[in-house]
């Protein structure tokens, strides 16, 4: 069977053409910028260019988009957005307009053509990889979908989008307390989830099978599938990714705890305080919001205060060297592709006629 698991992140979408005939080395295995970087690329070279821009599209993950978008309004370049493409940098539209951006219909984007850079804005480009695929006489045919990547949510006017966030977290948790919970069919992926369901909706033209995950929990189910992180008791998993620090207490996919913050806001000594005082107990919720970060949870505080530290993402060289002593999990040998091996073991939990074939290609049965 063969599952196409593509993780989105701020700075890369790793993608992973998983095939259970062959052995995981042999998969095919492509580490991109990431569609919010490859959008910041177009808008720098239209500011560049001094050309306005037209953003067209669906909502995608914000970050470096978002940040090259102010700078080509400070510039003094025009910008217009229809209005699905402009939540990308606000649920809320007045908010956008507020920046510069002028929202317009699609028709109104259609008659910019060829005065402005027509840049579409998505989180999934099918044609793109089997583009790439195809020039090195690799079929773009799948079996299954296993997408992943961190969504907000569509915070209700004057919510915090951190907290917003992190009630999600938490309610999929209170569901029932297992990593694998965070395996969304796209049926099941809550309406406020925007940028998800946007993906999921490019998605559906495939025609197959599809799970979502939550780009953290993924992570954290990949490191698990390295043979040094499972045979441990006790796990502390911390995902730093580009832009979201991610850390989970775990007894396998059991969650005592859990917190997160952003990445770029923290050392390697701040992060060693709040993975230590997280599994003592005394790390606290509003302390985390205060700095800005997202929050914590403490789901059972019945955990042991000594878990195997282990490190995942591609900012974990801010723990290098640190007083912890963290082990950098490789699963299957590569860290890069961490969600990917999540997200295929949570396409296994929920479609049970995949379950011992995929499982068993993982290693996991």
């Amino acid at each position: 069977m063969r599952i196409l698991a593509i993780d989105v992140g701020t700075g890369t979408q790793d993608i992973l053409l998983f095939d259970t005939a062959q052995p995981i080395e042999n998969c095919i295995q492509l580490i991109l910028p990431s569609p919010t970087e490859m959008a910041a690329r177009r808008i720098r070279r239209a500011t560049l260019e001094r050309r306005p821009v037209v953003l067209v599209g669906t909502i995608q993950g914000g970050g470096p988009c978002h940040w090259a978008l102010q700078r080509h309004l400070q510039a003094g370049l025009p910008a217009f957005a229809t209005p699905e493409a402009a939540q990308t940098f606000d649920d809320d539209l007045d908010q956008v307009r507020s920046m510069g951006v002028t929202i317009v219909s699609e028709d109104e984007a259609q008659a910019l053509d060829g005065r402005a850079a027509r840049i579409e804005l998505k989180d999934l480009d099918m044609e793109a990889i089997r583009q790439a695929l195809s020039l090195f006489e690799v079929e773009g045919e799948w079996e299954g979908l296993a997408l992943g990547c961190l969504d907000h949510g569509a915070a209700p006017p004057g919510y915090s989008d951190r907290l917003f966030r992190f009630d999600h977290l938490r309610q999929v948790v209170e569901t029932g307390n297992d990593l694998r919970r965070f395996a969304m069919l796209p049926e099941e992926v809550p309406d406020y989830l925007t940028r998800a369901r946007a993906m999921l909706r490019l998605a559906s033209r495939e025609g197959v099978p599809t799970v979502f995950l939550d780009t953290g929990p993924a992570a954290a189910l990949g490191a698990l599938q390295d043979p040094q992180v499972a045979s441990h008791g006790e796990q502390l998993i911390i995902n730093l990714g580009n832009m979201h620090a991610l850390a989970f207490h775990l007894r396998g996919t059991y969650i005592y705890s859990l917190f997160e913050h952003h990445t770029g806001l923290l050392s390697g000594q701040q992060i060693e305080e709040l993975a230590q005082r997280l599994v003592h107990g005394t790390l606290t919720h509003e302390e985390v919001f205060a700095t800005h970060g997202h929050g914590v949870f403490y789901a059972d505080r019945s955990g042991g205060r000594r878990p195997f530290l282990a490190v995942t993402g591609p900012q974990r060289g801010k723990l290098r060297g640190s007083r912890l002593g963290p082990y950098f999990a490789v699963p299957h040998g590569d860290m890069m592709l961490a969600g990917c091996f999540g997200l295929l073991w949570g396409f296994a939990e929920r479609y049970p006629q995949h379950r011992e074939e995929v499982l068993a290609a993982l290693g996991l049965s």
